[in-house]
């Protein structure tokens, strides 16, 4: 008998997504299983939280439906004229609440020189998160309803003066985020749509905000996914950003393929293009990333 809300073909295709030793198992999830399928609680976000890489996602992070679930992760972002990596933590409780905090150091290389800051000058800042699941499961329930989560990111730059010399109105913000994801199971399919409010230049590693441009804009973020098996999925992702700063900030796009070679390891790799930064144009490059999770 299928669970409430659970089709048919949601039944067989949630099978094939289950460990063997519970696939063998008539659909329902038991009373004592509490982990999630593989994928599902995303990757790690470069603010530190579950999502999609550069997209925020509605799912928490960790493999715990029930209890404490926790992840940790370490991103390398390669670029023509800088380098971004960033590693964190993030735990979820009952699959309802989400804590992450992320450290991002973003290397200026070469281009430091040029800018007037130095080689090698490096921004950095501290993302810390907050995610409530709202609604909705990414999995199961009503087939149209997604999961839908509320997010907070309060980020600090580590480079005040410089941040403000650039032009950035103050060195600290706070992004606020809703996000909608639904994993479509009988046709591998998942979709994620974010809006966020945000006066982050450049994610908030060039501060925030600018004389001319000191409020708050509305942000799109989306991600389309497709998992070939419970261990392997391809997806692509968009994220539009504000250019308080005048510098010709573009949007972000990237190219992703995440396998699972184990239960606790979602290895990342993408093609990310991440436009024009601080007036270096065509910043295309890899995106790399390993996270743990139990």
């Amino acid at each position: 008998m299928n669970g409430p809300g659970v089709s048919a073909s949601d039944e067989a295709a949630t099978e094939a997504f289950l460990p063997p030793d519970q696939a063998a198992e008539p659909f329902a999830p038991s009373i004592d299983y509490s982990g999630k399928l593989l994928l599902t609680n995303g990757v790690t976000t470069i603010e530190g939280t579950s999502g999609g890489g550069i997209a925020s996602w509605a799912t928490l992070a960790g493999m715990e439906e029930r209890g404490l679930g926790i992840s940790a992760h370490a991103t390398l972002v390669l670029l023509p004229d800088f380098t971004w990596q960033s590693h964190g933590v993030a735990a979820s409780f009952g699959n309802r609440i989400e804590l992450s905090y992320a450290r991002q150091n973003f290397d200026t290389n070469d281009a430091g020189a040029a800018l007037g800051l130095g080689e090698g000058y490096t921004f950095s800042q501290d993302v810390f998160g907050a995610k409530f699941r709202l609604l909705g499961d990414l999995v199961y329930g009503e087939p149209l309803l997604p999961q839908i989560s509320l997010g907070v990111q309060h980020k600090r730059s580590r480079n005040d003066a410089v941040v403000a010399a650039l032009g950035a109105a103050e060195a600290e913000g706070t992004d606020v985020y809703v996000s909608a994801t639904k994993l479509l199971l009988s046709r591998s399919i998942l979709a994620n749509g974010t809006l966020r409010l945000t006066k982050a230049n450049q994610n908030g590693l060039l501060g925030f905000g600018s004389a001319a441009h000191p409020d708050y804009g509305l942000q799109f973020e989306g991600s389309l996914a497709y998992q070939f098996s419970r261990r392997f999925a391809l997806g692509a992702e968009y994220r539009s950003k504000p250019d308080n700063l005048g510098l010709g900030e573009d949007g972000w796009m990237d190219l992703f393929a995440a396998y699972a070679p184990t239960d606790f390891l979602t290895l990342t790799a993408a093609y990310a293009d991440l436009g024009s930064i601080a007036t270096f144009e065509e910043q295309r490059g890899a995106f790399l990333q390993a996270q743990i999770a139990f």
